[in-house]
């Protein structure tokens, strides 16, 4: 972390992010000044595609911005991490327990990514399952 980056800075962080062949395909991004010549130059070298995103337009990214807000108010924000290894750990629990197969979405009538059945009352009482060592629950209902 620095309290200042610059374009060259920025740019080393993205190479030293994406080692082995593993960059993605497309980096959406807005016209900070962080992403200059330097930055630029990083990212064509890793055959990375940079999508700007129109100027004074966050609108333009918000899918992006709404699914980390998510992720740190919902994860992050409650959770002491203590490497990248732990972190992606989190975050794989996160994602396969609980946004994805237990967290509601409005955009989704109220329902998951991976659609869930309705469970009917004589299938059993309603128990729950812990995810991520208690933060979030996830609900079912379980046969007697």
């Amino acid at each position: 972390m620095t309290k200042s980056p610059t374009a060259f800075w920025t740019g080393q962080q993205i190479i030293e992010t994406f080692p082995y062949d593993t960059a993605p395909k497309y980096l959406i991004r807005d016209n900070d000044s962080i992403y200059g010549e330097e930055f630029r130059g990083c990212v064509d070298s890793l055959d990375i595609k940079q999508i700007r995103i129109a100027y004074r337009s966050p609108w333009q990214n918000a899918y992006c911005e709404r699914v980390i807000g998510s992720i740190r108010r919902e994860c992050c924000d409650h959770i002491i991490v203590f490497s990248e290894a732990h972190l992606r750990r989190i975050l794989r629990e996160y994602f396969s327990n609980y946004y994805n197969v237990a967290r509601t979405h409005l955009s989704l009538d109220k329902d998951c990514p991976e659609p869930r059945v309705i469970e009917m009352p004589d299938k059993g009482e309603v128990t729950n399952s812990p995810v991520l060592g208690g933060l979030h629950n996830r609900y079912f209902r379980n046969a007697a």
